[in-house]
């Protein structure tokens, strides 16, 4: 290798504390060795630009870890030389536990498969995180067949244990010595020191691959990045440094993390550790429950957390990585960014404590050609660096220039202040900045920031404001800062068309609102309805509604020609596969159908939502919030929302009622008259063909629904008195409390569990065990008939005509599952 500029500048400053990077390659391959220990090694014999001592320190190194590193199938020919020489030295990690019903410490050699080997306090004083998830470091091992613990021969000694790591004041060198590189040499530097090759990286991967660094020089810093696999995110955390440990989030626990109050309280990694990263966030099977959540986002907003009435503090960095296995667009079209997080902690509050969230997907898998064989940090020297920098801060480095947007609170100007810091820290640890590289950070930081914020746009309306800027001081010019993968609003109509309209609808699996444009086509055919793509069933519904409708009162509308007929009717919509939450698409549907029947344009600023029923009222629906704010991004300017959601209107925040008009509407005239250009007809004339739908069906129905409740809630709460979060399955749960948070008048939580949903319940495998069985007898039965009954409910309370058939099933099924619940007969 040819040595550059750079690499003789660095070997120069910094004599013994560089190592070129392929070296460590070669020596790694065949060993399960973090790559600090082996650079540890390096550094010591091979740092040097000359070939002959490269090679014989390559050679030292080998000969160490051969005869002093513990592979593990070669345990128990190492344990025989522990033996028989007395005393060996040997390479391993090594964990410490405390045997608490024993009042003693034993040490774990992990490669060499001891568990019980005596080690003594003063060692476990000296070196907390071997208790912590352990540490590497050269270990004088001694054997002493005369020490017996309770009967049993322990003869394994750690008599002398050093980690392997530089506890060095490294930090004013590296401070003093920055000013001799240039800002771009000193990048290429640093990103040589984690293993890259800088010139195979474009600025902006350069910048996104220092921002990992960033919770190893600032304290309590929160990131997550998710991305494919193989872009190095474990890597960094797992091989950079010994203060930083890589935990699968299957194995991790609230007494692991935070502090465990059995025996003498041994402390959680957050009290150990610089950096805690949880490799695979989707395993995080042990930290889903609400109180754990609840104890992480505590730590996450303040460092501190309460354990038995006691409070604690942690100074560890918090770092979550993950698989996306998805293209990002569509990803981004029918979910969020959070998607990899398991259900459970699919919380708002929980995501909004991120400080930055790193574009996984932009880094480029670690290829060969990615990686450098020139000089950079040796690595525990490194580790140490980027820890003293914690001691530092330029949380205000942005005010000296810049005010933050008024899009920004006050956790917002946090976390971009926290990253910022961290870029000066690393880029300029000397302190010497230019406005130009702060603003330069500053853009890095708000971007990072608002992708974690436009994700929580999805899932609570609150978090409706992304519009970051910053504002120079000097100038008083405002910029604004997007993220480059955030999806373009859909385009919507350039001007007003017949029968192309816009409707919003509520995405089902991970929240939020969603456009969708329909196009409506009515051609001289034999009177087929044709829709185009996987419509899905809620839309197949709306579709219906709206069709029976126009033909109902098909003269009243202004509609000359027998469209039944005579034409056949097409419907196209975006997203048709798409799952929504409740049919909402019928008002949106029907618009379309009056324009394309009577050629009359359809308003190209306007969208809508809301069911209807035959008789031409439209139902409240939900997902208001989300439907809005939708609409606000998308640039449209007037919205008709259903007159019975008029509460949740109410709700929405100020400054999103400016952006966009509201028009309650309680009939389908109304939307008719203002959305359709050139179009009137007066309410009078609408014809109710239909007479109003009798009462009989209403009322099994509610008796029904009433009765399920009861049976449900009372039945379950013999079992528990915390039924409601022990036996209802979390999804039904989490649908239902987001519904009752939303209404004013707070009923019980099972009032607000969907009718589809009582047969999961009932059949839940613990709850007909232990308690449907003997009311319903028959789990098959009970299903189909529940399941049977659901359409029917819904044509009910949407104001729809039932068959005589339909009417006929829905009294005897009621009949049987009344008098399995209560005893008796359907009294009607």
């Amino acid at each position: 290798m040819e040595l550059d500029e750079l690499d003789k500048k660095v070997l120069s400053l910094f004599p013994g504390k560089v190592v070129r990077k392929d070296l460590l390659g070669p020596l790694r391959k065949h060993l399960n060795v973090p790559a600090y220990v082996v650079e540890y090694l390096l550094g010591k014999y091979c740092s040097s630009a000359d070939p002959d001592v490269i090679a014989e320190g390559i050679k030292e190194v080998k000969r160490i870890l051969t005869e002093n590193y513990v592979h593990p199938d070669q345990a128990e020919v190492l344990k025989s030389k522990v033996k028989e020489l007395g005393r060996y030295r040997v390479i391993d990690k090594v964990k410490v536990k405390l045997h608490e019903a024993e009042d003693k410490y034993w040490a774990e050699l992990v490669n060499l498969q001891l568990n019980y080997v005596n080690i003594s306090e003063d060692l476990i004083r000296r070196y907390e995180r071997l208790l912590g998830g352990g540490l590497w470091g050269i270990i004088d091992l001694s054997y002493n067949p005369e020490i017996i613990h309770k009967g049993v021969i322990r003869p394994f000694v750690i008599e002398q244990f050093r980690p392997i790591q530089l506890e060095i004041t490294a930090l004013e060198d590296v401070r003093e010595k920055r000013s001799q590189f240039t800002k771009d040499e000193w990048i290429d530097f640093l990103i040589r020191s984690i293993g890259l090759e800088p010139s195979k990286l474009d600025y902006r991967l350069k910048m996104l691959n220092l921002c990992r660094l960033i919770p190893f020089v600032e304290n309590n810093y929160n990131l997550v990045e998710l991305g494919p696999r193989g872009t190095g995110k474990s890597y960094i955390y797992r091989e950079l440094s010994p203060y930083s440990i890589l935990v699968s989030g299957g194995e991790t626990t609230v007494a692991g993390l935070f502090i465990d109050m059995r025996g003498r309280g041994r402390m959680g990694l957050v009290m150990l550790w610089d950096v805690v990263a949880f490799d695979e966030v989707a395993g995080l099977r042990r930290l889903k429950d609400a109180q754990a959540v609840q104890i992480l986002k505590d730590y996450m907003e303040t460092g501190g957390f309460a354990r038995i009435r006691e409070e604690f503090k942690g100074t560890a960095s918090l770092v979550f990585i993950g698989n996306i296995d998805y293209d990002i667009p569509e990803l981004l079209s029918i979910a969020h960014l959070f998607v990899p997080f398991p259900p459970e902690m699919q919380d708002a509050a929980f995501f909004d404590r991120f400080h930055a969230y790193i574009p996984g997907w932009e880094i480029p898998r670690m290829r060969s050609q990615i990686l450098t064989n020139h000089y950079g940090f040796v690595v525990d020297y490194f580790a140490w660096v980027l820890r003293e920098l914690r001691r530092l801060t330029f949380a205000t480095a942005i005010d000296e220039y810049f005010d933050l947007g008024k899009a920004l609170d006050q956790r917002d100007k946090d976390a971009v202040r926290k990253t910022v810091s961290g870029l000066i820290k690393l880029i300029h640890p000397d302190g010497n900045y230019t406005k130009e590289d702060v603003e330069e950070y500053l853009c890095l930081a708000l971007e990072l920031r608002r992708r974690v914020k436009e994700q929580l746009k999805k899932m609570k309306v609150e978090y409706w404001d992304t519009n970051f800027s910053y504002i120079d001081k000097q100038t008083s010019k405002e910029v604004f800062v997007s993220v480059p993968e955030q999806r373009a609003p859909i385009e919507l109509p350039s001007e007003p068309r017949v029968g192309e309209v816009i409707g919003l609808a509520l995405l089902k699996v991970y929240g939020g609102g969603a456009i969708q444009r329909f196009e409506i086509i009515a051609n001289k055919g034999e009177g087929k309805l044709n829709a185009l793509g996987s419509m899905m069933r809620v839309m197949r519904e709306s579709l219906k509604a709206a069709y029976e409708y126009v033909s109902y009162n098909q003269k009243a509308l202004g509609i000359d020609i027998d469209f039944k007929k005579d034409y056949d009717i097409t419907v196209l919509a975006t997203q048709m596969g798409v799952p929504k939450e409740g049919a909402s698409a019928g008002i949106t549907i029907l618009t379309g159908l009056v324009s394309a029947l009577t050629k009359k344009p359809v308003r190209n600023d306007v969208a809508m939502t809301g069911e209807i029923t035959v008789l031409g009222k439209i139902l409240p629906v939900e997902g208001i919030h989300e439907k809005i704010v939708a609409a606000a991004d998308a640039g449209i300017k007037t919205v008709y929302i259903p007159a019975g959601n008029e509460k949740d209107v109410q709700m929405l925040p100020p400054d999103i009622k400016k952006k966009v008009e509201i028009k309650l509407v309680s009939r389908v005239e109304e939307v008719l008259n203002d959305a359709l250009i050139g179009y009137k007809v007066p309410v009078k004339e609408i014809t109710e063909k239909v007479e109003e739908a009798d009462k009989e069906p209403h009322l099994i129905l509610d008796e029904l629904e009433n009765a399920l409740r009861k049976c449900i809630k009372t039945s379950l709460e013999k079992i528990s008195a915390n039924w409601w979060i022990e036996r209802i399955p979390p999804d039904i749960r989490v649908k239902a409390e987001e519904r009752r948070e939303k209404d004013e008048l707070k009923r019980e939580h099972i009032q607000y569990v969907d009718f589809a949903d009582y047969v999961k319940i009932i059949t839940r495998k613990d709850n007909w065990r232990d308690v449907f069985k003997e009311i319903f007898k028959d789990q098959e039965a009970i299903t189909v008939k529940l399941k049977e009954l659901e359409p029917i409910r819904n044509s009910v309370r949407h104001g729809r005509k039932l068959t005589t058939e339909q009417r006929e099933k829905l009294k005897i099924f009621a009949q049987d599952i009344l008098r399995q619940i209560l005893g008796k007969e359907l009294e009607l």
